[in-house]
């Protein structure tokens, strides 16, 4: 898999790009987070990328972050959500905004994407739920006294409901390692 493109920026035709990389120019979709981004045609550039193997054609999808590419992969994972959706989602809400609209259950935020009706939007609340982490929302706003413990569990495999639920049983004093620890131990009681 192709999973970092290094090259110059050749052409910018929304939502395309053109990379020259070792004499090749790699046509390359990016959301419009991404490409709006980008440096100016000329200019060296750096893409995190997802290749997708079809029978008719390889896509290739370019991200300025890795926070992008992992949500774009996460919303590849939903039944019905093929790379364009995917794309159409990240150019139409930032990744934050996203797991907000996740956090909050507003399936209607979904719908405002190209592309996305009522039973995908619903869809994308239900299955994302416990995929994208709501810590991004949370620490949007700025940093809560749980986020850090809340990520590091997440980190760890826990989904977003166990760490929260292990999160608001922990006392607010506590120091990072040991709100870790004592949450990982109220993780593991049956």
């Amino acid at each position: 898999m192709i999973g970092r493109i290094s090259g110059e920026l050749a052409e910018k035709n929304p939502p395309q790009v053109v990379v020259l990389a070792g004499g090749v120019g790699y046509e390359i979709d990016v959301p419009m987070s991404t490409f709006y981004n980008l440096p100016r045609v000329g200019d060296k550039v750096v893409l995190l990328t997802h290749l997708v193997v079809r029978e008719d054609a390889h896509l290739l999808f370019g991200f300025l972050t890795a926070h992008e590419r992992t949500t774009f992969r996460q919303l590849l994972k939903i039944s019905g959500v093929g790379p364009k959706v995917a794309l159409s989602v990240l150019s139409g809400l930032s990744v934050d905004d996203l797991a907000a609209a996740v956090a909050s259950e507003d399936a209607a935020r979904l719908m405002r994407v190209p592309g996305i009706g009522k039973k995908t939007a619903e869809r994308l609340v239900l299955e994302l739920r416990d995929r994208l982490p709501v810590a991004v929302a949370l620490t949007k706003a700025g940093t809560t006294p749980g986020s850090d413990v809340l990520n590091a569990l997440m980190g760890l495999g826990y989904n977003d409901r166990e760490a929260q639920a292990a999160v608001k049983q922990l006392p607010p004093d506590l120091a990072l390692t040991d709100a870790i620890r004592q949450a990982l131990k109220l993780l593991a009681k049956p």
